[in-house]
């Protein structure tokens, strides 16, 4: 009895042996071609092959598969606002001379106002592994770091090891070659296969530029997004599908950001563009072009009341404080004569400044136009303007002390009689005057709104400088249209001799500080040459009598000044900086950064008064200099007393065209942060805190 129960149990174990052999089959295949899965709260993931051995080949197909549980996401290769893609790093396997993963068409998640890109559910990063020696075995040790979100976000780090060995494989084994075939179906090409081609890349500029990308497609686009690998510094918003005006095309409008001076770099610079609709996608490098700015008058609300307010805080800059001068004069000669004479006296001078600003801004744009770069003040720049405005400053000087009362030539007199309303001329001149000396200045609001204007064309170029007239003007124009204010000033008197002669000190230092720029232009014997014959200008119109006389030798010693930069001027050696300052250098600021360190940039000139304000009363005041003599914080000045190019396209990343300006850089502010042109204390110590802490990444949503 007890043989036949054994006999007749055989068969049942035989069975039940088979049946689990089946089940297991499956299995022990998939551990021939995959690593063990990496299992977290969030998903799973592991690497397989196509082929659970080599073969011949010189390339095996690999594929990263992730397992994500419900509403978890990983990211794309750009992966937007926040996140980081899947890394792999091999070091530590075999035989393997590279790998190159492909990404799949992604999708786009916004969040909380983040725009991010990646993917969900089950997905497989293709990947082609190149062999050293073809047809041997094969060792592949992945270290994966990778961020899964949900609310939150978790980052891992594993290692996925794999062992594929030579030899064809097993006829008839179970292969993960369909599944990452699959996957690599989805990457996007070039289009042609999905009747797609990107046809044309515009980046329009604007209050809101815009990057327009014109689509051929073989059928209708139906809900499309797009993907943008832009340079830094530049964004790109999810598309706005618009109506085209050429058959075949589909219109799409994507949302620009960043900095002015970054989307300008943008243009021509190559992008790449990854378009998804449906199943259908395309991947394509472009280098879109630039539109003409689109008519926009919205910028007028903004940028009009600055150049406004600036150019009335220009009034209290020391650069115009010699114009105030010479009217403070011509307002006390006003005491006692009519309503209507100190009113068209002052509307002249505020006509003088709106003209002068409109010739400006012609200039500027007709330099612009040119292709020459344009800036606030950079006519101090140029040696021969110093000579003029230091000979003009001399003649008001002079003027003031008594030296000449009657014109020498007929149009300097008049220029420089500024006691009489009825000379209009004069008023006129002193506006215009008022002009010149403000431009090596800059103040609060003007330097965003000069910034704006240069960035544009003619239509806001205008406008811009007008308004900045209006401003600078508007004390005058305040007078003219209550006289009583200039008519409440004591009567004249023995008092104004007195005031006269240290009004005429103020102009003969503010001659002599033009000349000490000089000497950082054309050399110290060029500049000395200059101060001399200046004031020997001075010495004939207060010694020779004779009209005739004293006219000829005025104006030749007027041409030899204007001759002498010629004659005797040679650029000085640039002069290294000294003590806690560096010279400066674009190129080492991102190296600086990139090992910690905090830098802050000086950009000044001796023709900027406010930058030696800045100087004295900030950066130079112990609580700032012994910040930045600290370990850890470099100083950079960058000298733009003459023309650098250099310089110039550093101020224009930012915006700016005139300075001063300054700049704070550092692990905290790797773009680096503009500071305001008249500096506080408080404003640069809290700069250099900020740059100095670590970069906050907000967390991927």
């Amino acid at each position: 009895m007890t043989d036949n129960r054994r006999f007749r149990a055989s068969p049942l174990a035989a069975t039940l042996l088979v049946a689990l052999a089946l089940l297991l089959a499956p299995a022990a295949w998939a551990a021939e071609g995959a690593s063990d899965w990496f299992v977290t709260d969030q998903g799973r993931v592991r690497l397989v092959a196509a082929t659970p051995s080599v073969g011949g080949a010189a390339t095996v197909e690999l594929g990263l598969q992730f397992r994500l549980e419900p509403h978890w996401k990983i990211y794309w290769r750009s992966p937007g606002d926040a996140g980081y893609p899947p890394r792999i790093d091999w070091k530590g396997s075999t035989n393997l001379a590279g790998a190159d993963v492909s990404w799949p068409a992604p999708e786009r998640f916004s969040v909380s106002g983040l725009e991010t890109v990646g993917y969900t559910g089950s997905l497989v990063l293709p990947i082609t592994a190149r062999l050293e020696r073809k047809g041997e075995t094969v060792h592949l040790h992945a270290a994966l770091s990778y961020l899964t979100c949900r609310e939150i976000c978790i980052p891992y780090d594993t290692v996925l090891t794999l062992d594929l060995p030579a030899g064809a494989p097993p006829p008839g084994g179970m292969s993960y070659a369909a599944l990452i075939a699959r996957y690599a179906a989805r990457v996007p090409g070039d289009g042609k296969s999905s009747g797609l081609t990107l046809a044309s890349a515009v980046l329009v500029p604007g209050r809101k530029p815009v990057l327009e990308l014109r689509i051929a497609s073989a059928r209708p686009l139906l809900a499309p997004d797009a993907f943008i690998e832009a340079p830094p510094g530049v964004a790109f918003g999810a598309p706005h599908l618009a109506a085209s005006d050429t058959p075949g095309q589909s219109l799409l409008l994507l949302p620009a950001f960043g900095a002015k001076a970054a989307l300008d770099r943008a243009v021509g610079h190559k992008l790449t563009v990854t378009l998804v609709d449906g199943d259908r996608s395309l991947e394509a490098t472009i280098r879109p072009a630039a539109a003409a700015p689109r008519p926009d008058f919205g910028w007028l609300f903004g940028i009009l009341p600055l150049a406004l307010l600036g150019g009335f805080i220009l009034n209290f800059m020391p650069c115009v404080l010699p114009v105030l001068s010479i009217k403070l004069l011509g307002a006390v000669d006003l005491r006692g004569r009519s309503r209507a004479q100190v009113r068209r006296g002052f509307l002249a001078t505020a006509a003088g400044i709106l003209v002068s600003f409109l010739v400006l801004a012609a200039a500027m744009a007709g330099l612009k136009s040119a292709g020459i770069a344009v800036g606030w003040g950079l006519q101090f720049q140029q040696p021969l303007f110093l000579v003029f405005m230091a000979a003009l400053l001399t003649l008001f000087a002079a003027n003031l002390w008594g030296a000449f009362e009657v014109p020498l030539p007929a149009w300097l007199g008049t220029l420089a009689s500024q006691g009489d309303g009825n000379k209009l001329l004069g008023n006129f001149a002193a506006g215009a005057f008022a002009t010149l000396l403000a431009t090596p200045c800059s103040a609060p609001f003007l330097g965003t709104a000069v910034g704006f204007a240069l960035a544009g064309g003619p239509l806001q170029i205008f406008p811009v400088f007008l308004t900045l007239g209006v401003g600078l003007a508007a004390p005058y124009l305040m007078v003219a249209a209550v006289p009583s204010l200039a008519l409440v000033l004591p009567r004249p008197g023995r008092w104004m001799i007195t005031l006269r002669r240290v009004l005429g000190l103020a102009l003969g230092a503010t001659a002599l500080w033009l000349v000490s720029v000089l000497v950082s232009q054309i050399g110290l014997l060029a500049a000395l040459t200059v101060a001399l014959l200046l004031a020997a200008v001075a010495a004939a119109l207060a010694v020779l009598r004779r009209p005739a006389l004293r006219s000829g030798v005025v104006v030749a010693l007027l041409l030899a000044g204007f001759l002498a930069p010629a004659l005797f001027g040679s650029p000085p050696a640039p002069v290294a900086a000294e003590g806690l300052w560096r010279n400066f250098d674009r190129a080492a600021i991102d190296r600086l950064v990139g090992r910690g360190d905090v830098v802050l940039v000086d950009v000044t000139a001796d023709w900027c008064l406010t930058c030696k304000v800045n100087e004295e009363l900030v950066i130079d005041q112990p609580a700032v200099r012994g910040r930045l003599k600290q370990k850890g914080i470099v100083a950079m000045r960058a000298d733009w007393t003459r023309p650098s190019d250099a310089i110039t396209a550093y101020l224009r990343s930012f915006g700016r065209y005139g300075i001063p300006f300054n700049a704070v850089y550092g692990p905290g502010l790797p773009q680096g942060r503009a500071l305001s042109e008249v500096l506080t204390q408080d404003e640069v110590l809290q700069a250099l805190d900020d740059a100095a802490a670590p970069s906050k990444v907000a967390g991927a949503r």
